[in-house]
């Protein structure tokens, strides 16, 4: 069995000659071509607006709005519209009270908020002295009370058994998506915050969208999945809308734009004994009416400037909240 030509010229230590594909003359034509291709389409109108990485501008910063609070404004520069904010803080630190005022502020500016009451806590008293314009508030109520017979299918998959109230009979109830725990009052009450959030977002209409976490506990509250508050970031981009998130420890994460802490500190109170005889479970001898605290925001986080240091010159803010009943 013989071998071919070019095997025998490469055993033999011979060059290779491909008549016309080497010679100079092709290769000054064939560069010529290709310098003209390159004229015309970089000429062209397609790739005029395409911009090099390195050109890219800074995305504009997003617009401020007042929460309400003049301390808070001078140190966040307010709220930001298309972005989400994150208050956290423990009970009776005054979390609810910036909510109130920021609320109370927007429907001031003849905005049109809602309000996420995941809880069912809202007592709209407090907002109605707060100076909220209770005709420019959608308030969502969540409860057990509120839930539908037929499961949501935005924010829940796989499915657990419980006990259904309305037959007495078990029944087949929703649960969290990609969170593999059981069903419970919490986890419904967050199912319906997550699709509720998720109808308010696309409506595209509110100026401001609070969602209250306030009361539920921080291990119900973590199991939200990551990527629900990424989608609910996303949503919002580029709208004029300020999505607001009250909670107990921060839940976001890198979805926030802003993360505030807030803490309070008793400044008066009143003391009155309790009349009458206490209740079993109860082993407090006396009760305090607050009249009077002052409530510390920390700013924890914010993606909002570009060139932000690590510890700023003012990163808390401090303001006295009084009582609707103290006058």
């Amino acid at each position: 069995m013989s071998a071919s030509p070019v095997f025998s010229s490469a055993a033999m230590g011979r060059p290779f000659i491909f008549s016309g594909l080497s010679s100079p003359r092709s290769t000054a034509a064939t560069a010529k071509k290709t310098a003209e291709i390159l004229t015309r389409v970089n000429a062209g109108s397609r790739l005029t607006p395409v911009v090099p990485a390195a050109r890219l501008d800074v995305r504009s910063a997003p617009e401020m709005v007042s929460s309400g609070i003049p301390q808070l404004d001078a140190l966040t520069g307010g709220l930001a519209r298309g972005c989400l904010t994150e208050i956290c803080g423990a009970a009776s630190s005054g979390r609810t009270s910036v909510l109130l005022f920021a609320l109370a502020r927007a429907t001031q500016r003849g905005e049109v908020c809602a309000l996420v009451d995941t809880s069912d806590t809202f007592d709209p008293a407090s907002a109605a002295a707060a100076g909220m314009e209770m005709s420019r508030l959608l308030w969502v109520r969540c409860g057990e009370k509120y839930l539908s017979r037929k499961p949501p299918s935005l924010a829940f998959n796989g499915r657990a058994k419980t006990h259904d109230s309305y037959r007495g009979r078990p029944s087949v109830m929703p649960q969290i998506a990609n969170t593999g725990f059981s069903f419970s009052r919490w986890e419904s009450q967050l199912g319906q915050m997550l699709k509720v959030t998720d109808l308010l977002l696309q409506s595209n209409g509110f100026g401001m969208i609070a969602l209250d976490l306030g009361d539920v506990p921080a291990s119900s509250a973590r199991r939200i999945p990551l990527a629900s508050w990424f989608r609910f970031r996303r949503a919002v981009e580029r709208t004029p809308t300020a999505l607001l998130v009250l909670e107990q420890q921060p839940i976001a994460g890198s979805c926030s734009s802003v993360l505030l802490q807030v803490s309070g500190k008793k400044l008066s109170a009143v003391s009155s004994q309790l009349s009458g005889k206490l209740p079993m479970h109860s082993k407090l001898p006396q009760a305090e009416l607050l009249n009077q605290f002052e409530v510390t925001v920390e700013l924890l986080r914010s993606r909002l400037e570009r060139k932000l240091e690590k510890k700023p010159v003012q990163s808390t803010a401090r303001f006295n909240n009084r009582a609707a009943w103290a006058g």
